[in-house]
């Protein structure tokens, strides 16, 4: 279980059970500046995770993925300018992590650019 705390409040993300999700888990705690992209908010992590497993471009509201190109972590909580219905898209396959235990959706409310911290629970 991995905390993310963004703009005062905080998530809890249960991560799946792949190798990409130990990598990332080992690579914490971060602290990152995250860009949104619709219904995205994706930033730019310091250290470097590795791609391995599934990869895929939709995802559900509430998973976070890693976007191998940019070695990005990204958090969904609505439709991007990739997607071509409700759900999610990334711009090209990334690798799921895990999903936020709680409601992702409050997260469209906050601006164009936010901090995050990353840290294991």
């Amino acid at each position: 279980m991995l905390i993310l705390e963004i703009a005062g409040k905080e998530y809890s993300i249960e991560l799946y059970d792949n190798p990409a999700a130990k990598d990332f888990a080992a690579a914490l705690p971060q602290t990152i500046a995250m860009s949104r992209w619709g219904g995205e908010y994706y930033g730019r992590l310091a250290a470097p995770v590795a791609a391995k497993g599934e990869t895929r471009d939709t995802f559900a509201v509430g998973e976070v993925a890693l976007w191998p190109p940019g070695n990005a972590f990204c958090i969904f909580f609505g439709p991007t300018p990739a997607s071509d219905c409700d759900e999610p898209k990334m711009a090209s396959p990334g690798v799921p992590l895990g999903r936020l235990t709680g409601d992702a959706t409050p997260l469209d409310k906050l601006g164009p650019s936010v901090k995050a911290t990353l840290r294991r629970a």
